[in-house]
């Protein structure tokens, strides 16, 4: 692991606790920038930099989906995979206040409530994703398998073209 300074989040927390390797990678964090900018300030490949989204469903329930950062989510998709009417991307304070986290920060580790997590299914094919460590302008470079031991997603394929 690096010896740079970054910040320790929850979702460092819990990463430490279920002790799993990891490489903190900080950027200049720009509003509206999202995959794009990041994976361009850190020299990485966007579809590898994932996203982590707080949905709701019809009722409120909040969820989180893992997305690349070149793909969006079908929520038409997820919603008839989920048998659910409706689900759909929470505005941000809600997502806020479910995930503990800031949009723009939001980490699927340390999550505030606990809610189902949804990986898109193609991201356990790279050796390394990039994936937000609970701060803005901080991702940390991860083996997707060990995302996948720690949350314990359900694995979807719900990823559209941009």
């Amino acid at each position: 692991m690096s010896t740079t300074k970054f910040p320790v989040t929850l979702a460092i927390r819990a990463l430490r606790a279920a002790k799993v390797a990891f490489e903190p990678r900080l950027y200049a964090w720009e509003a509206h920038g999202g995959t794009e900018h990041s994976s361009a300030a850190l020299g990485v490949d966007e579809h590898w930099v994932i996203k982590t989204l707080i949905f709701e469903d019809e009722q409120k329930l909040p969820l989180c989906v893992l997305m690349h950062g070149d793909r969006e989510v079908s929520a038409k998709r997820l919603a008839r995979l989920l048998d659910k009417k409706s689900v759909g991307p929470c505005r941000p304070d809600v997502a806020d206040r479910h995930s503990g986290y800031q949009i723009g920060g939001t980490s699927p580790f340390g999550l505030r409530r606990p809610m189902p997590v949804y990986m898109e299914r193609s991201i356990l094919e790279g050796p390394t994703i990039y994936i937000n460590g609970g701060a803005r302008g901080f991702l940390i470079a991860i083996d997707p398998r060990e995302a996948q031991r720690v949350l314990s997603p359900i694995l979807v394929d719900v990823a559209v073209e941009k």
